[in-house]
């Protein structure tokens, strides 16, 4: 992959995007802003300190703390979706101030001193206090921190850009697990440990922010080159494309469970998944970064709401996978694989459709609202599945989401139908 070190964005061409057919100009293809690629450090450095924890949590919670799978669903709701109530707040603040650097500093410090409880957190409480001020952290950084990639990216190859930053986040997503399980192999029940090894890295990715990344700020730059004052407009957001965009994340958020309860799911059938438990966080983070770049470059080509709906025929495979009767090693790899592929073709694509749909002064506002829907979809998912399981059983209920996932994959198809069409024809 070849990177370029530059802060300064390639200039907007005038062409439209190609969907298909025909090939773009090979230079530049493979080029992102050094700010992406500093961006994708920091968030790192945050992953491993965040998935080192979430990838022991779920034992953590039902096995040392002995919790129940209610509770369990209830944390990792919190987990998935607490963010919801600061990432519109994150991303306006970042538009209005036009400092998307230090607004998404305050949320990486916020997540880093969090932290510091985990260490002191033991009971059902204290770890939803813990867990809800991690969050809001994430919340209020995600937004202005992905505009800042935005602003230092290509507009044709925003989804690309978008890819190398997720492959980066999510080698640390990787290397997390990993970390925890190391720990854990050395030091049985060595739980803290984690929880300071986690402390540390987020530190350093506070610090590498600060120092480092530049904070640029489109709005400014445009209403200095053109000599007008941008106006911040509510519809941008809400209104056209971007109502059908915000309507099918929604949609499809509330049936994408959290991993850790497939995970279970896995581990309570397969002494394979039991074993390599805290690995099986490492092995869809890999499949996430493997399919980051392709999926992006492949969504900046054929169209990035297209990729969005099919990246959703990933999940439905890892919940069928999941629930079926399967050999034990060949179930774990191949849901890891499928939700690895899910993650690469929705997340990072998704912001990128965000900021497409939206102006240069309502862009962190659009992509955190995106965000925001899927936060507070996935927050209900979580919860409610927790009650499903402990109602029906585990294959049960996986089976019972994965049918109102296709019917939901469907309804999402006629909702973006016009989006698809646009795509189709080469519209930008």
């Amino acid at each position: 992959m070849y990177i370029s070190l530059t802060n300064t964005p390639a200039p907007p061409t005038s062409e439209k995007p190609r969907r298909s057919g025909g090939r773009r100009p090979r230079a530049g293809i493979r080029t992102v802003s050094s700010t992406v690629i500093t961006l994708g450090f920091v968030s790192l450095l945050t992953d491993i300190s965040s998935e080192s924890v979430s990838a022991i949590l779920p034992l953590y919670i039902t096995g040392v703390l002995g919790l129940s799978t209610i509770a369990f669903g209830v944390l990792d709701g919190l987990y998935q979706g607490v963010s919801a109530f600061v990432r519109i707040a994150g991303g306006y603040t970042s538009d209005r101030v036009g400092q998307p650097k230090w607004v998404a500093f305050a949320g990486y410090a916020l997540a880093a001193v969090a932290r510091v409880g985990l260490l002191f957190g033991t009971g059902f409480a204290a770890l939803s206090a813990v867990i809800t001020a991690d969050r809001i952290g994430k919340g209020i950084r995600t937004a202005p921190r992905d505009a800042l990639i935005t602003a230092a990216s290509d507009p044709e190859r925003l989804a690309t850009a978008f890819g190398v930053h997720r492959m980066l986040d999510n080698i640390g997503a990787a290397l997390g697990p990993l970390i925890a399980f190391f720990i854990l192999l050395a030091v049985p029940d060595g739980f803290s440990v984690v929880f300071v090894a986690s402390l540390a890295f987020a530190t350093l990715g506070v610090v590498l922010l600060g120092l480092i990344v530049p904070n640029v700020r489109t709005a400014r730059r445009e209403r200095e080159a053109s000599g007008a004052r941008p106006r911040f407009a509510w519809s941008a957001v809400w209104n056209g494309p971007m109502r059908r965009v915000l309507a099918a994340s929604g949609i499809l958020g509330l049936l994408t469970i959290g991993d850790g309860f497939i995970y279970l799911v896995l581990q309570s059938r397969s002494d394979f998944a039991a074993q390599w438990f805290p690995l099986l966080y490492v092995g869809t983070n890999v499949a996430f970064l493997a399919f980051a770049i392709p999926l992006g470059r492949w969504a900046d080509r054929i169209g990035r709401a297209r990729v969005f709906v099919i990246g959703h025929l990933g999940l439905l495979a890892a919940y069928v996978v999941a629930a079926l009767p399967m050999v034990d090693a060949a179930a774990t790899v191949l849901c890891l694989v499928f939700l690895g592929g899910f993650y690469a073709a929705t997340d990072g694509v998704l912001s990128a459709l965000a900021a497409q749909l939206t102006t240069p002064e309502t862009r962190g506002t659009g992509i955190a609202a995106a965000q925001t829907v899927i936060a507070v979809s996935r927050f209900a998912a979580a919860a409610g599945f927790g009650v499903l399981w402990f109602l029906v059983g585990r294959e049960a209920s996986l089976l019972i989401v994965a049918g109102a996932l296709v019917v939901a994959i469907a309804a999402v198809t006629v909702l973006l139908a016009p989006l698809l069409r646009r795509e189709k024809a080469g519209a930008p």
